[in-house]
């Protein structure tokens, strides 16, 4: 894999592309600790979910509560969907596997406006591929990122979508849009009914 990877928060100094990266975002006058936060914050269907993830005291256990939230779609994590329904009792709100990809690019968009360094951070990487190499190797680790060689690397494609939107450009990515686009309805109902 070519290009500028990240992953861990922590990581100098492209550690901040990281959604558990230490940084508050305002969005529709919420305030969330960090992007996870505030994308997670519209996963789960019931309200007292997303309070309870939201408490959480750090981004990463945020992710991890949240990862264990049922799908609406066929998943070959099925087991796991299941036994999280039966522990849990809730799902995620409908239309999640649609809108999470217009919600995330939101997050990102408020975290790179708002942060002015991790704007220039951003900006500074030129026109390199951003991939998140990620570690876990299951379907939302290639999802957002490339794990042992595979993914789809959403996360990095839509860093790049940013980096040039910042910069007044365009970067094409068809595959990208269509998600994109097929999630603005859903996210508008998610987003009225929050």
């Amino acid at each position: 894999m070519s290009g500028l990877h990240f992953y861990r928060a922590n990581e100098k100094p492209y550690g901040a592309f990281s959604n558990l990266y230490r940084r508050e975002i305002t969005i529709n006058g919420a305030i969330f600790a960090t992007v996870e936060h505030a994308y997670q914050s519209l996963k789960p269907r019931d309200p007292r979910v997303r309070d309870w993830l939201l408490a959480a005291p750090a981004p990463s256990l945020v992710a991890l509560a949240a990862h264990v939230l049922p799908s609406d779609e066929a998943d070959p994590t099925m087991v796991m969907s299941r036994t999280g329904e039966a522990l849990l009792g809730f799902h995620t709100r409908p239309g999640w596997s649609r809108l999470r990809y217009p919600w995330m690019m939101e997050c990102l968009r408020a975290k790179f406006s708002q942060h002015g360094d991790l704007c220039a951070l951003l900006l500074e990487t030129g026109d390199r591929q951003i991939i998140e190499a990620g570690k876990i190797d299951d379907e939302a680790g290639r999802r957002w990122g490339i794990v042992n060689g595979r993914g789809q690397n959403y996360l990095g494609r839509m860093l790049m979508r940013l980096r040039a939107e910042m910069d007044g450009k365009y970067l094409a990515d068809d595959d990208l849009d269509a998600r994109l686009l097929a999630g603005m309805e859903p996210l508008r109902m998610a987003v009225g009914a929050a």
